[in-house]
């Protein structure tokens, strides 16, 4: 059904002014709730968990009037996570800035602690940022970055050889629109694409990106061709640990294996001990099982390791597309339609 009366959007992490007002002219139906100096201060463009804040009494107190008078929320509240539900109990809809919010969603219990409200993500909004992490992961080690870097600070100059990725095979787990976007990234670098996932892809402009398709119960038929292994899955209890000692032997020697999904698709020891014994010829990790990762961890010293902070996504220009993605759907929400990105509580993706 369509909205006849006022929506209150309340904004939970810092946005920039212009996009705010592009969602206040969305439909003259909005009113938005926004108020920066109640949020985390961002540490960084587009952060959205932001750095922590301690309000006033009475600046919490109106937080929790704006809280409890919105119907919509652009992202979660980061400062109250367990006590949402009892604090926003007429929100309907709230919009996550985050692709990954499935376990969250869970972990908290908001499905049944918020029975009316649904869930969206922010899908597709990262795929362009994580293709080009992928490839630059893939070109790091194709093309002896490592070695460049180190021969230049010691100013020494010896010849050698690297290679290149046409007629390379990539197998990439998870076909959403990250797992999408990276196989037309290697499409276009003449590479072989094998793709992983749980159901066939529709016919289409996307399907022709891939060379294979298997289904995820098949996927250690396909490992020994994966010279470039990409998860792009997200943490289900079928994805945890997807790959493991076993499993990291079938790949070939030399294999490059990029996490950008969840580090619980991957045992960790054994990832290491592959990459520490040479089996592996490198990995570019945007994910960890614990984050921050410790410092202890075996990976900050490896030099066929890429630790990236859980940041391949990021994008300065991220805020954009997510508003983008808002109003879209915001229209769809007052006209009583579809969303877009809606979280499917069973599967938690």
């Amino acid at each position: 059904m369509s909205h006849s009366k006022m929506v209150n959007v309340l904004i939970a992490s810092f946005l920039e002014e212009q996009h705010v007002q592009r969602i206040a002219d969305v439909d003259p139906r909005i009113k938005v709730l926004y108020e920066p100096n109640l949020l985390r201060p961002p540490r960084y463009t587009a952060d959205h968990v932001g750095a922590l804040i301690n309000r006033s009494p009475s600046q919490e107190a109106q937080w929790k009037q704006l809280l409890s008078s919105a119907d919509v929320l652009f992202d979660f509240d980061q400062t109250h996570r367990e006590d949402l539900p009892e604090l926003a109990p007429n929100v309907r809809w709230i919009q996550g800035t985050s692709s990954g919010i499935g376990q969250f969603v869970a972990t908290m219990h908001y499905a049944t602690r918020m029975p009316n409200t649904v869930f969206t993500k922010a899908s597709g909004v990262h795929a362009q940022p994580l293709a080009e992490f992928c490839l630059l992961v893939m070109l790091m080690f194709r093309k002896s970055l490592p070695r460049m870097v180190r021969e230049q600070s010691r100013k020494h100059w010896e010849r050698y050889a690297g290679t290149d990725l046409k007629g390379r095979t990539a197998v990439i787990v998870g076909l959403g629109a990250v797992g999408r976007e990276v196989g037309r990234v290697c499409k276009a670098l003449n590479m072989r694409v094998i793709g992983v996932g749980r159901t066939h892809l529709p016919t289409g402009s996307f399907s022709l990106a891939l060379d294979e398709f298997v289904h995820v119960k098949d996927l250690r038929t396909v490992l020994p061709q994966a010279e470039h292994l990409v998860l792009a899955a997200p943490h289900t209890a079928e994805t945890e640990d997807l790959i493991g000692p076993n499993e990291l032997a079938l790949m070939p020697r030399g294999a490059i294996l990029i996490n950008i999904g969840r580090g619980r698709l991957v045992n960790e020891p054994a990832l290491a001990t592959a990459l520490s014994a040479g089996h592996l010829g490198g990995a570019g990790l945007d994910v960890f099982v614990e984050e921050p990762l410790p410092k202890d961890s075996p990976f900050w010293d490896m030099p066929n390791v890429l630790v990236s902070p859980h940041s391949g996504s990021t994008s300065d220009r991220e805020n954009k597309r997510i508003t983008d993605l808002f109003c879209e759907n915001l229209t769809r929400f007052l006209e009583g339609q579809p969303l877009i990105n809606l979280l499917d509580l069973n599967r938690l993706y």
